[in-house]
């Protein structure tokens, strides 16, 4: 790895085909308080976090109206607008009762008041990458997608995708409108989205794994992941990012922190090569 983590040495994605990223993004949900409600226990220090990721080379980054709610959206504004050189995306479709309670709600006029709502916190005319942050099973999916197509038309979003979903479910969507990204639950202990992951690199639509630094298991002593972090003087983490980055050229990790120094750790492992057989012993 360098001395100067970059994540342009993560290499390069466009989404929708038309906005280039670096692949090694961010997360904004960790900008939060806990159970991801209020805001951060240290303010400063995770404006400090924000402000530094572009002096990182990191120009993808992920958030979404219930964070908070509202506060990651808020956050992002005072510490980056303009985003220049920077894709926002954001997320709506569920809402927060409270600390660690998401609801889910894919009601057209709900959905696309959420969207508006976004578009002030943030601060723009237009959000470049939507995302509906999971399929409502209490309304008709096509009654979601449908107001997703009329917010492209209508201008409020550039790009939409998905989160949560089957094959079935993105070739659903994708007779409605171009699904530019699919965010579901991926890393190397947790791999159920193989069929969506390859449907993405078929169809070159980004796919973007939450989770992409799984739980303990990663780092437990002797895991695979464990044993090549040891090899290469790297944290199971950062293996674990770098496994993600190696195993398909859509992948769009997005690690999250509130802290500069763990920050600046995650876009380290732009830089760290696994060797063909480190990769296979993490389960290629």
């Amino acid at each position: 790895m360098t001395d100067t983590p970059n994540a342009a040495a993560s290499g390069t994605f466009a989404v929708g085909g038309d906005i280039e990223v670096h692949r090694l993004g961010f997360g904004a949900m960790r900008v939060t308080g806990q159970g991801i409600w209020g805001p951060p226990a240290d303010r400063p220090e995770a404006l400090r976090t924000l402000k530094r990721l572009p002096e990182l080379g990191v120009n993808f980054i992920d958030t979404a109206n219930s964070y908070g709610p509202d506060v990651s959206e808020e956050l992002l504004k005072e510490a980056l607008h303009p985003y220049s050189g920077l894709l926002i995306a954001t997320k709506a479709g569920l809402e927060r009762p409270g600390p660690d309670n998401w609801v889910m709600n894919g009601r057209p006029d709900r959905l696309l008041e959420e969207t508006k709502r976004s578009l002030k916190k943030l601060g723009v005319e237009r959000i470049d990458l939507w995302q509906l942050h999971r399929i409502d099973p209490k309304v008709p999916r096509d009654e979601q997608f449908g107001v997703i197509r009329r917010m492209i038309d209508e201008g409020l979003i550039r790009h939409a995708g998905l989160s949560e979903v089957s094959v079935d479910e993105i070739k659903a969507a994708s007779a409605v409108f171009p699904v530019a990204t699919v965010q579901n639950r991926y890393n190397p202990t947790d791999r159920g989205s193989e069929a969506v992951l390859e449907h993405c690199e078929r169809e070159k639509i980004g796919f973007i794994p939450w989770s992409p630094l799984g739980n303990g298991a990663l780092a437990r002593a002797g895991s695979a992941v464990d044993k090549v972090a040891r090899e290469l003087g790297a944290t199971p983490s950062q293996v674990a990012l770098a496994w993600a980055l190696k195993r398909s050229p859509v992948m769009l990790p997005i690690p999250g922190t509130s802290k500069v120094a763990h920050l600046e750790q995650n876009v380290a492992a732009a830089s760290l090569r696994l060797s063909d057989a480190q990769f296979a012993a993490l389960g290629s």
